[in-house]
């Protein structure tokens, strides 16, 4: 894969090539992203995203564990329930709860900063958007002070803050659920366009993309995402996040390697 900018633009049907074969719904599992499936209306799947990109850590079987978990305590409709709910019987059903760095004490934390944040905006697309001037890193970061704010906590893991440098991975991935609409991803924000995403950067993507020469930082951090992102602004400058899914299966699934990935893309290029 060429790394120069002027060679980038010539890759993208190389990517559209691989977005066609394997952004697809039957290659979802296992991924967080499947709960979001099972809401139809936009205020319960923003809540169903939000809770399962912040738990999105960790070893994928407790990742979707965890999630099942905390979205059964809420109901067929997580919204309707958080507008009603109090902290003592969000204690009680997640008793005993505990995903890594976070336990029950903090989950209902968590829940509780989004029960009053709804209150107070309407809905977390409304939080994103309320003090937004064009720069999507600068909302986010004001969304993750709004959210704790309005659950009087000073920060959490669940949300991590980009002013620290962080690239804030599990954030930009509920963002891409929410803002981009296909066979993937459900969308369910009107106001958040593809083409203000970042990538969400882990370690496996981050690898990826260094394999690819789309990334010379030896970090993940949010200066790597920045840099990665501005890789594909150039390949497909309206949708930037647009392979993310496809390239991200390979080395998740079992059953699709790295290093097939990396094959075929060399197979595409000849």
């Amino acid at each position: 894969m060429q790394s120069d900018r002027a060679g980038l633009a010539d890759s993208r049907e190389i990517f559209e090539t691989l977005y066609r074969n394997y952004n697809r719904r039957v290659l979802v599992s296992p991924d967080p992203l499947q709960f979001l499936y099972d809401y139809e209306r936009a205020e319960d799947r923003e809540i169903v995203g939000l809770i399962a990109s912040s738990l999105a850590y960790g070893r994928v079987a407790q990742i979707l564990k965890s999630v099942r978990r905390v979205l059964d305590a809420l109901g067929s409709s997580p919204a309707a329930y958080l507008a009603q709910a109090e902290r003592g019987e969000l204690e009680k059903k997640l008793t005993g709860f505990v995903h890594r760095f976070t336990d029950a004490a903090e989950m209902v934390g968590f829940l509780i900063c989004i029960k009053e944040a709804l209150v107070r905006y309407g809905s977390l697309e409304n939080i994103f958007f309320e003090n937004f001037h064009g720069d999507t890193w600068s909302a986010v970061e004001f969304f993750v002070s709004r959210l704790t704010a309005c659950g009087g906590r000073g920060a959490m893991y669940l949300l991590p803050n980009p002013a620290r440098g962080s690239a804030c991975k599990r954030l930009w991935l509920f963002l891409r659920w929410m803002g981009r609409s296909d066979e993937v991803d459900p969308g369910g924000w009107e106001r958040l366009s593809p083409e203000m995403l970042y990538v969400p950067l882990d370690t496996h993507m981050f690898n990826i993309c260094r394999g690819l020469g789309l990334c010379a930082r030896r970090s993940a951090n949010r200066r790597a995402a920045e840099e990665i992102t501005g890789a594909f602004r150039v390949i497909c400058p309206e949708d930037p996040v647009r392979y993310d899914f496809a390239l991200t299966r390979f080395g998740i699934r079992n059953d699709m390697t790295i290093q097939e990935l990396f094959n075929l893309l060399q197979n595409f290029m000849e």
